[in-house]
């Protein structure tokens, strides 16, 4: 009798302890466990850009409470600037951050996200059509068409890029004819239609090229990353406003088996995330661009111009070309466009007729010419 009791006794223990010890593994995991991820940005480490893939990371980081942890590298840590996509895809890098249209070479239909007038959107409009206009779910079937396995989100609305930067200001189509030029994505197909000759290449290799002469002219994107890379040390002349990148964004991309290994909480972070420093760019790119903005000029001497309506016009007619041949080419390419086009038919008229142009407040409040600005 005494040994059965000992034994019930022996297994209530046990039982109790099991219990117990099921009730405080996950709390003992979450508080000693952290999950890290290492990312690569595509971009140089003094670039504003890479800043912006350290907030996203940071907001991921402190949301999380430390239990996941992105660290980010800049380009060339691991793997050169365009070979992102195969590190993240094989899982030699976890994740990373950049542009669509530096994957261009895999599938041309990926710069429609990054290259081009946009049908009249504005990158934040691209990102409208992206989330409810269908684009996402395309964008996942692009990647599986090229069997890419990464799980991306796109992030941050910038600013129209620059026409470039030149030893002479552009006042026509005819100047581009033979010029050795810097850009990426479709755009490459579109001053190539404009006569130049293009040379696709990372943010960090364009000034050494300028200053070695392979380059004549050559675009990256804003005021602050122009400066900081070095612009105004090979070139004095900037020309304003183009349609080649009017509407751009930043992809912050996963490797999809690392991904789906997370956690619900942590997926959802990371989803917030994203959206958070979008909203962030935004207004940290009106800071610190205008800032730039005046010191190119009042610091560096650099001359901006507006770049000329007949070439803004040409780039328009070039684009749709394009967009004829490569949509009979590709028809993946063929539906994004359409997807995009009956979209900013509506958004487009929607924005042009409800928000009122802040020309006529500008000119009332600072003068008619804005500053800075003049014609090529």
């Amino acid at each position: 009798m005494n040994d059965l009791k000992t034994t019930r006794r022996r297994s209530l223990l046990k039982g109790a302890a099991l219990a117990a010890g099921a009730m405080t593994a996950p709390m003992i995991a979450s508080a000693q466990g952290v999950t890290s991820l290492r990312f690569q940005s595509t971009w140089p480490s003094k670039d504003i850009f890479h800043e912006y893939a350290l907030d996203f990371a940071k907001k991921v980081n402190d949301m999380t409470g430390g239990e996941l942890k992105i660290e980010v590298l800049p380009a060339g840590a691991v793997v050169p600037a365009f070979g992102l996509f195969e590190a993240v895809s094989k899982g030699t890098l976890d994740g990373g951050h950049g542009v669509l249209g530096y994957h261009y070479g895999k599938q041309n239909a990926l710069a429609l996200w990054n290259s081009g007038p946009a049908f009249g959107m504005d990158a934040n409009m691209l990102l409208a059509w992206h989330k409810y206009g269908g684009g996402k779910e395309l964008l996942d079937k692009l990647y599986a068409s090229i069997g890419g396995n990464v799980t991306t989100f796109l992030s941050g609305p910038m600013t129209t890029q620059p026409l470039g930067w030149f030893k002479k200001p552009i006042t026509k189509v005819e100047d581009f004819k033979g010029l050795k030029f810097r850009t990426n994505g479709l755009a490459i197909d579109l001053f190539t239609a404009m006569g130049a000759a293009v040379n696709a290449l990372p943010g960090g290799e364009i000034v050494p090229a300028m200053d070695r002469g392979l380059l004549d002219g050559a675009e990256f994107n804003n005021a602050t990353s122009d400066r900081v890379l070095g612009f105004p040390d090979v070139s004095k002349v900037c020309m304003l406003q183009s349609y080649h990148q009017s509407a751009e964004t930043f992809e912050i991309t996963f490797n999809k088996t690392k991904y789906e290994a997370l956690n619900p909480k942590f997926k959802a972070i990371i989803a917030n995330a994203v959206e958070a420093s979008s909203a962030d760019v935004s207004w940290k790119a009106i800071d610190r661009y205008s800032k730039d903005y005046i010191e190119l000029q009042s610091k560096d001497k650099v001359k901006f111009y507006k770049t000329p309506d007949s070439i803004l016009q040409a780039q328009l007619k070039l684009w749709d070309a394009i967009l004829e041949k490569k949509s009979a080419e590709n028809p993946l390419f063929k539906e994004i466009v359409a997807s995009q086009r009956a979209f900013a038919a509506r958004a487009v008229k929607w924005d042009q007729d409800t928000n009122i142009s802040r020309r006529m407040a500008v000119n009332h409040f600072f003068g008619a010419k804005p500053a800075g600005a003049k014609k090529a």
